[in-house]
């Protein structure tokens, strides 16, 4: 990962994470929290999302980029959403369709 996009990423995360919690996650953007897959620890990031029948769809931006949606491929894994201002666990699983990536999470 490019370290510059690293700074960028973390400064912008630090920012835009209390407006979305402010917000509850009532409109396209929530706090997605998880347990990272190799180092067992909790970390929360914000991110786009659209509510589908089952539960919602997070498409991540520049995914080459990013490293949190690998720790739901294959069977996928638990997570936590701020959904209507209440916390939700799901299941999610991240799946690639060509140059897209794409987290679907069942609540």
């Amino acid at each position: 990962m490019n370290p510059l996009f690293k700074v960028v990423n973390v400064g912008g995360n630090a920012i835009l994470a209390p407006l979305v919690r402010r917000g509850g996650g009532a409109g396209s953007m929530t706090i997605v929290t998880y347990v990272g897959r190799r180092s067992g620890k909790t970390f929360s990031t914000p991110v786009g999302f659209k509510r589908t029948p089952e539960g919602v769809r997070i498409m991540v931006a520049l995914p080459d980029q990013k490293q949190w949606w690998r720790n739901f491929e294959g069977d996928g894994g638990e997570l936590t959403l701020l959904l209507d201002k209440q916390e939700r666990t799901g299941r999610a699983v991240a799946a690639r369709s060509g140059k897209r990536v794409y987290v679907d999470v069942s609540l």
